[in-house]
Order: C-alpha cells, then structure tokens, then sequence
C-alpha cells in the first residue's frame, strides 16, 4: 500500500478553509489504484507556533507506525494542490528513491533562500544548485529513507529556535532549503520526477487570469500543462488560492 499524507492543520487564520477541495480531489483520484490510500493529517504533535506544521511533517514515519499504518511509499503533499483525474500512478517511477520535482518558481526567491539559509546553516556546504533546488510540497520516501528522516527531525530539534529567528529574517521558506541542504549533505540518492506532478508558481507562468491584469482568456490552461496544480506564490487578489482550487476542483470533478 502507498500513502498519500496531506498536512491540513486548522491554525485558526482561515488558510485552511479551501483544502478541503484538496482532500476530495485526492481521494477521487486514488479511488482508480487499489494500492493508494489517502491519509489527511489534522492533529500537530507539537506546539505550530514553535514547530511549524513544515517542519512537524517531517515525523510522517512516526505518525504512520503509531497509527499502525502498513505502506510501502509514502507521498507528503501540500493540501493547496488538486489533482487531475487521469494523473499517472507516480509512485510506480520513484525506482525505490526519494522522489521530488524542481521547484520552478521565482528564481529571485529560490536564490535569495538559498544563499541566505546556506550562509547561516550550512557555511561550509556547497551552495545547492538553483537548478536541483526541488519544492518540500512534493516529497515520496519509503522505510528506506527513515534513518535519514530521523536524522531531519534531530537537527530542527536542535536548531529550531535559530531556524526560527531565520525565518523572521530570511522570508524565503522554512524547511524546503534546509531539506535540500540536508539531502545533499548526507547524499541522498534522489529521483526527479517529471514538473507535471507538482506544477506550481503558477501565477508567475502565467496560468492564471487575473481581471484586469491578464492579458490573456479566462481559461484554465494550466490543465494541460501538468497533472498535480500547486496553488501556491499567488498574490493577493480576489481569485486567491480559494477561488482557485474550488473552480478546479469543480473544473475537474463536478
């Protein structure tokens, strides 16, 4: 069995009231793979303001054998995704590898993020490359990768409150550059899946019509152009991230 673990912590600032567009389109999908079982995750096990919910997900081993929860691949998702119907079972191309996606987005962030988070946590590690730089919202591990997740959770155990005063800092991310220093650290042989299981930004590619501004139909394109719509990096407008994922959800499942 695969599992598919979507984080969708209620925090309280109303973030999370459309994920559950998220959550539908998931178990719509895995409804067509007898081997794909959905889990959303809604109980932090630490305090989100000193642990934030990126970093708590990195213990997805733990909540899963607490659970006594039998898998062999896991995905962890972000719940601002949809994902389309006829999405491929991209469990089947990880090659037993800890499968990502690029993080093709804006380039000026992921720099930043990278050579700030580097400079600070990671001086005398290379700079990860801008073009490995994969997004934390797309991440497939198996037991096989349990000791290198263990060894995730103890360094945020002992660096979070400088990683916390980083944040407020830097203002590019909180765990995705330090996984992605962390897997090239401790060479993690890792699998880049094709951008279509993760395609994100997409405000800045863009593919979606802001009135007014877009200077382009009000269609979703974006539809062709990949199978898992991360709705993230979208400016503040009345089409946010809600308008966004209830019109694909309704585009694609009603």
């Amino acid at each position: 069995m695969n599992i598919v673990f979507i984080p969708n912590i209620d925090l309280g600032n109303n973030r999370s009231t459309p994920y559950h567009y998220s959550i539908k389109s998931w178990k719509q999908w895995a409804k067509q793979h007898d081997d794909i079982e959905i889990i959303e995750w809604t109980e932090p096990i630490m305090d989100p303001k000193e642990f934030k919910i990126t970093l708590q997900r990195y213990w997805v081993h733990d909540i899963l054998k607490h659970n006594n929860i039998e898998y062999d691949q896991v995905l962890i998702v972000d719940a601002d995704t949809i994902i389309h119907p006829n999405c491929p079972n991209f469990f089947n191309e990880t090659k037993d590898k800890f499968g990502v996606v690029i993080n093709n987005g804006c380039y000026e962030w992921v720099t930043r993020s990278i050579g700030q988070w580097g400079n600070a946590l990671f001086p005398n590690e290379p700079k990860v490359k801008t073009w490995e730089y994969f997004n934390g919202g797309f991440q497939i591990t198996s037991k096989k990768h349990i000791p290198f997740y263990n060894y995730v959770k103890e360094y945020y155990i002992t660096n979070i409150n400088q990683i916390n005063q980083l944040g407020e800092q830097i203002k590019a991310g909180t765990d995705q550059t330090i996984i992605n220093y962390l897997t090239q650290q401790n060479n993690i042989d890792t699998i880049y899946l094709p951008e279509c299981y993760n395609l994100q930004d997409l405000f800045k590619k863009s593919l979606l019509h802001i009135p007014g501004y877009s200077g382009f139909p009000d269609q979703l394109r974006f539809l062709e152009a990949g199978y898992v719509y991360h709705f993230n990096a979208i400016p503040q407008n009345d089409r946010h991230v809600s308008y966004w994922m209830e019109r694909t959800y309704k585009e694609l499942y009603l």
